[in-house]
């Protein structure tokens, strides 16, 4: 008779205890065990607990496969998922074994979990690994099936609402319990200010000051202050919420006709504007993404969306600085090209149009497409393709952490018919639709890596560009972690070319995520271990750090509403010297809608208590010395980052501190 020693932990979450009794099985290369129940004698399996027990065999089982669990229901006890966290087990020859799980365990249910060290279908040897590896993904591809949501844009997972996705997708209770009273809250606070149901104009700006002024950061305050300011304005296209549209200028659209006797004033003395286009001084924001969408009717009322070219100028100071803005497409008497020289309110709503341009292209392309949208594409692609025991699962399963959950809510609750952006924005509706397919129909890989992106919008030099200097040490970061994992389990090209598992996760990809198009560049299949070493970081890079960089600072850029108005209820001016102070007034949007953008913000800025950051693993997925010790190295770099990004942040005015990894979370998870 031999003895092997059973270790079992259960997961340190909300509800993961059971009461029931849990039985054990464990199969290897020689043999399997009896059926055996872990006997109770404490009284169940308890949050975060660590038990100990041990299961007799007449002889050595050989390299364990796999076990099977199950739990059996005690009269008098009510039903209680179980979520076993691992198990490890350690063999009469003194080996250790690990078997990591981390999913909800129902009654009557068994689960076969596999040995834990990772491993291609193509090194698996023993015919019961094959057919559990055959089996697992079969199970998942029925779990988890693919959805158009609407025609044109990446594919999603099929389920009606939140409520239909698999346990081990959705929010914790923690999670749950907490965003859901943070947005209670937001909202009922303004409710019994009279201010949600508000259909009015605002009658000054310092009524929005004391809405306001309920919720306030660092960050927001300063935005306040200096909204109007045509330095910031400039800043906030480097290190706001959308620091995406901002590019090189080299030769002006045909479109946007401006001349030295427009913006000499504003240049050094004595130079022109194809002097400063030559020394790389001149940038440009082009809008035309929005050109010719259907605007909204919000509270009765035609909204209206610019469709705006805004040229930059960097100074001698280094400062950011708008010196011509143009709000439609196609120049004409109408649409004349407002200037820093034009009266005081001209410029500022102007201004004011460009933001609300930004806001949308910022939501529904930078934010919803290029981060969450694609983050639900690679979390589908993983679940469906890749099974637990393989290395890129063990990689990549972090990083789909509440994916899944947050994705169908926001189609309900901000694009869906009843959605807020919907209900309340300029491009709501039919507009949401045509900006994601255009968006969809010119995403391209090399947008997708940061560096090949700053490269392609001539922004390698910019001064006092955090969002590139922070991001592009990252993405070095991460590369050098996933170089170091891939490797350590590919070891040619050969190699990756004979993973099926591997190809068809790209494929999917490819097919549901990017449409087929090959002109985005995505690869449809992978021939080298540089390629995966490239799309892996690219991914991880995505869901952590870019939806960070677009996400976290929603509220601190777009609280003080008109830095970054929802809507706007009057055309873009045809004239100039026609706008006074009641005329902007008159432009941002009505109270109700200016309410219900802040709390949304502040929503969907606000963070979890069971936040995980970038580079933590609560789940031991991995259990190979050299993985684990990759893991330990990435983590002491992203901490040197931190404490080095800390210390710049004190010396600034305005911190930068979106992609801190400390504050990066590890996946679209909000």
């Amino acid at each position: 008779m031999v003895i092997y020693k059973v270790e079992v932990t259960t997961g340190n979450i909300m509800h993961a205890t059971t009461m029931n009794n849990v039985f054990i099985k464990l199969v290897g290369t020689e043999g399997e065990s009896d059926r055996t129940m872990l006997r109770n004698f404490r009284g169940g399996f308890y949050q975060g607990s660590v038990r100990e027990f041990n299961v007799s065999c007449p002889t050595s089982l050989g390299s364990l496969v796999l076990i099977h669990l199950d739990k059996q229901p005690l009269l008098l006890f009510p039903q209680d998922d179980w979520f076993c966290a691992k198990v490890v087990v350690t063999t009469p020859e003194g080996e250790t074994a690990h078997f990591p799980w981390y999913c909800w365990l129902s009654d009557r249910e068994v689960v076969a979990v596999r040995e834990g060290t990772g491993k291609k279908v193509y090194d698996e040897v023993h015919p019961l690994a094959v057919h559990h590896r055959k089996k697992e993904l079969q199970l998942r591809k029925q779990e988890y099936r693919w959805k158009t949501y609407l025609e044109g844009i990446p594919h999603c997972m099929e389920a009606d609402s939140p409520q239909c996705l698999p346990a081990e997708v959705c929010f914790s209770f923690t999670k749950n319990a907490e965003f859901l009273m943070t947005g209670a809250c937001g909202l009922a606070e303004l409710k019994l200010k009279g201010l949600s149901d508000c259909k009015e104009s605002w009658s000054n700006l310092e009524d929005i000051d004391r809405v306001f002024s309920n919720k306030r950061t660092d960050i927001s305050e300063y935005v306040q202050d200096h909204w109007k300011e045509d330095d910031f304005f400039g800043y906030q296209l480097l290190n706001g919420a959308n620091p995406m549209m901002i590019r090189r200028c080299s030769k002006l659209p045909q479109n946007f006709p401006v001349t030295d006797d427009m913006v000499q004033p504003f240049l050094e003395r004595g130079s022109s504007l194809a002097t400063e286009m030559q020394k790389g001084n001149i940038f440009l924001c082009d809008y035309k993404i929005l050109e010719g969408v259907p605007t909204n009717v919000v509270n009765g009322k035609q909204q209206y969306q610019a469709v705006p070219l805004c040229l930059l100028y960097k100074n001698f100071e280094d400062k950011m600085l708008p010196i011509a803005i143009q709000l439609k497409q196609q120049p004409g008497k109408q649409n004349p090209i407002f200037l820093p020289s034009d009266s005081e309110h001209d410029w500022l709503l102007a201004k004011i149009f460009v933001r609300n341009a930004e806001f949308s292209e910022h939501q529904l392309n930078s934010h919803l497409l290029r981060t969450h949208i694609l983050a639900e594409v690679f979390t589908m692609a993983t679940l469906r393709n890749l099974p637990m025991v393989h290395p890129l699962y063990k990689l990549l399963i972090p990083h789909t952490r509440y994916t899944l959950q947050i994705n169908s809510m926001a189609r309900l609750s901000l694009i869906g018919e009843s959605g807020l952006i919907t209900q309340f924005s300029a491009t709501g509706g039919e507009a949401v639709e045509m900006i994601l397919k255009r968006a969809t129909s010119s995403l391209t890989y090399s947008s997708l890596c940061l560096p090949d992106d700053i490269a392609a919008r001539g922004l390698e030099s910019v001064p006092n560009f955090y969002y590139r200097d922070d991001g592009i040490t990252l993405w070095d970061i991460i590369n050098r972690f996933v170089q170091g994992i891939l490797r350590y389990y590919y070891h040619s090209d050969a190699e990756v070319q004979q993973d099926s598992e591997l190809q068809s996760w790209i494929g999917e990809i490819f097919t549901h995520g990017f449409l087929e198009q090959s002109s985005s560049g995505i690869p449809h299949h992978f021939s080298t271990v540089e390629e995966v070493i490239k799309f892996i970081t690219m991914v991880i890079f995505t869901v952590s750090a870019q939806h960070s960089a677009v996400n976290s600072g929603q509220y601190d850029f777009g609280g003080w509403m008109p830095n970054n108005p929802f809507s706007l209820q009057q055309p873009p001016p045809t004239t100039k010297g026609s706008s006074d102070e009641s005329t902007i007034l008159q432009t941002l949007p009505d109270v109700n809608i200016t309410v219900q953008g802040m709390s949304t913000s502040w929503l969907l800025s606000r963070r979890s208590t069971d936040y995980v950051a970038l580079g933590v693993y609560p789940e031991e997925r991995f259990s190979e010395a050299v993985p684990c010790g990759l893991i330990q190295k990435y983590q002491a770099e992203l901490k040197d980052l931190s404490e080095s990004i800390k210390m710049r942040n004190k010396q600034l005015k305005l911190p930068y501190p979106y992609l801190c990894p400390e504050d990066v979370e590890n996946s679209v998870a909000i």
